[in-house]
Formats: structure tokens, C-alpha cells, sequence
């Protein structure tokens, strides 16, 4: 009986030992899978705020392009240099803003008044206020403005913007102005 008796013992010592291994893997899972979450909510609170960092970039970038359109937008003469017809390169991105809002804004309409010193003859000043007009309106179509929305009209040298003969003068009224018509 004795012998009967030692099968038993060491099926039961060895049953104790698998609960009391497995009761311990248990307890290391738990921990590895608290560590783990741990480690998961630490890389989702840095993903978190990393997102929200960047949106707040983003936010920032689009009120920075907001006020630079809006700056853009307001301004509405170009000015050229003498007995030119083709406007600076400097007025290129506002003049490119203005296409891209008129794009925007199918049923907008705009008026182009060309304008010139008053050297010249009446004739002359009148086409090169037209072809100064056409100069912006051919930029601003190749831009997104169709041809339809925009509107020409010459004044020459009839509507200065300053009255003079002097170079500050001249230069005051060598223009073209964009009006809402």
C-alpha cells in the first residue's frame, strides 16, 4: 500500500506545483500587461500632445494665411514704371491672390482702371492705361480669374491720383486699381 500511496503523493505535489507556477506567471502577466499599459497611455499621451501641438501649428499657419490674404486683398493699385505696360515682380503674389479669390468667387466682378502720367499725348496715355489694364488681367486669368469677371477701362492721364510734375507725382499716377464695380 505504501507504494499505492507514493503515485498519489507526487501526482498531488506535482498538481501543487503547476497551480502554484502558473498563479505565479499569472501575477508576472499582470504586471508586464500594467507595465505595458503604462508604457502605451505614456506613448499616447506624447502622441496626444504632439497632435495637439501640431494642430495648434496648423491653426496658427492658417490665421497667419488668413491675415496675409485679407493684406492682400486690400491692396488694390499697382504700380508701374514709366512708360511700361508690364507690372513689377514684386506685385506678383498679391495680384495672385486676387485670381485665386476671384476663382473662389465665380460671381465676384471686378473693374481694372488703367491709368498714366500726363507726359505723353492724351492718345498715348489712354492705350497705355489699356494695355497696363490688359497686362493684369492677362496675369490674373492665366491665375484662375475668368475673363468674364473682370472688367477694363482707360482713364490715361484724366483721373490723377496726385496733381504735380515731379517724379513723386508721375509715379503716384502711373497705376492700375482694381474697383468693385
Amino acid at each position: 500500500m505504501k507504494l499505492s500511496q507514493s503515485p498519489k503523493l507526487a501526482l498531488l505535489i506535482l498538481t501543487l506545483l503547476s497551480v502554484v507556477a502558473c498563479s505565479s506567471t499569472g501575477n508576472e502577466t499582470d504586471a508586464d500587461s500594467a507595465s505595458a499599459a503604462e508604457s502605451e497611455s505614456g506613448i499616447d499621451a506624447t502622441t496626444r500632445r504632439t497632435q495637439e501641438l501640431a494642430a495648434e501649428a496648423a491653426a496658427r499657419a492658417a490665421a497667419a494665411e488668413e491675415r496675409m490674404t485679407r493684406a492682400a486683398l486690400g491692396t488694390t493699385v499697382f504700380y508701374f514704371d514709366f512708360d511700361v505696360s508690364e507690372f513689377r515682380a514684386a506685385d506678383r503674389e498679391v495680384l495672385t491672390v486676387h485670381a485665386k479669390d476671384l476663382a473662389a468667387n465665380p460671381s465676384k466682378r471686378i473693374r481694372l482702371e488703367g491709368h498714366a502720367d500726363e507726359r505723353g499725348t492724351r492718345e498715348y496715355n489712354l492705350a497705355l492705361g489699356e494695355r497696363r489694364a490688359t497686362a493684369l488681367v492677362n496675369y490674373l486669368i492665366v491665375n484662375g480669374a475668368a475673363r468674364r469677371q473682370i472688367e477694363t477701362v482707360s482713364y490715361g492721364e484724366e483721373r490723377p491720383a496726385t496733381r504735380g510734375q515731379n517724379d513723386r507725382a508721375y509715379q503716384a499716377n502711373r497705376r492700375v486699381e482694381i474697383v468693385s464695380p
